[in-house]
């Protein structure tokens, strides 16, 4: 596998950050950037030059990530060739979150399955809910093939998010990219939290899917502004650093975060990336920067562990990353 990466950036324009010449047309070139840009018809077409021949796809962020950096309002660029694994590429639309099963099973259903082994899906971030559509490509893919995935950002506006698969990244769209190889080919993947609770722990009374109406009997976006006090003038942004903590199962020993997509003044409700079931326990997370710092440096440990790396560390709060069980 050969990879090269390109920083775009006011300041300098495009810049190599790991210069790399490809004999053969990289078959994927990943590009996140700030949504305004990922938007200009320009920027997609500077980079199309860049890879006449190659699978781009694009993905609005919240900050993007580059070597040791992160920028912002910028495009971060990886071009990456395969020698021995095949790329299966699907996309469609979302308008609504309801939809979200329905779209995992439709994307599924379009990869190739011989020698399938991972599955990466990039999705709208505010039509989704994400524990839906993990479980509706679960529904037809392999048990022996792993998802991981996430859902793109706006920065801190939550307006809208874009995605695009060989065109200018557009709201509503979710794309899935199939890696295929009978022999070569393995995945490590890792997630960690570096989340601090607060408050009590609480129960959701009502909800639906990924839309939160009531926890302990009262309304969900009243109680959280509540906590978050002057914060709470800044949700749904706020929301980025002021996550759930949520415990599911029978003995309530999974523990996932939730991070808030939008909220609902007039309902009192709050929506989030993926499930919240009635009966599961919640508790209020506030970010510690440092164990966030943390986290990730485990998560990077950990994703290399099925790749004969260090044996990983011990994850307690799950996030972002999607396998086979759920999130």
């Amino acid at each position: 596998m050969k990879i090269g990466q390109k920083l775009w950036t006011k300041e300098n324009g495009w810049v190599d950050v790991l210069p790399q010449t490809f004999s053969t047309p990289p078959q994927l070139v990943l590009a996140f950037g700030a949504r305004l840009l990922m938007e200009d018809e320009n920027y997609f077409e500077e980079i199309r030059s860049l890879y006449p021949e190659s699978h781009i796809l694009e993905c609005s962020t919240a900050g993007e990530i580059l070597g040791n950096y992160v920028h912002d309002d910028s495009i971060a660029v990886t071009a990456i060739f395969f020698e021995k694994t095949t790329l299966h590429f699907a996309e469609t639309d979302v308008t609504a979150a309801e939809e979200s099963l329905a779209i995992g099973k439709k994307l599924a259903a379009e990869i190739p399955k011989e020698g399938l082994v991972h599955a990466m899906v990039f999705s709208d971030g505010l039509k989704i809910n994400g524990t839906a559509l993990v479980k509706g490509l679960c529904k037809n893919l392999p048990s022996t093939v792993s998802v991981t995935g996430a859902l793109v950002g706006d920065g801190s506006l939550f307006k809208k998010t874009v995605v695009g698969l060989d065109h200018v990244a557009q709201e509503g769209k979710v794309v899935l990219v199939g890696f295929s190889d009978t022999a070569k080919l393995k995945i490590g993947y890792g997630s960690l939290g570096g989340w601090d609770t607060f408050g009590i722990e609480r129960v959701i009374t009502k909800s639906k899917d990924n839309v939160l109406y009531e926890i302990d009997g009262k309304p969900a976006l009243e109680l959280y502004k509540t906590y978050l006090g002057d914060k709470a003038k800044e949700l749904p942004s706020a929301g980025l650093l002021y996550p759930l903590r949520m415990k599911v199962g029978d003995e309530k020993k999974t523990e996932v975060a939730r991070t808030i997509l939008g909220i609902n003044e007039s309902e009192g409700s709050i929506t989030f990336a993926g499930d919240m079931p009635e009966g599961a326990t919640v508790t209020l997370m506030k970010a510690n920067f440092e164990r966030l710092i943390d986290g990730a440096a485990g998560a990077g440990t950990m994703s290399t562990e099925p790749l004969g790396g260090k044996k990983r560390r011990t994850c307690h709060t799950h996030q972002l990353c999607w396998q086979k069980a759920g999130s």
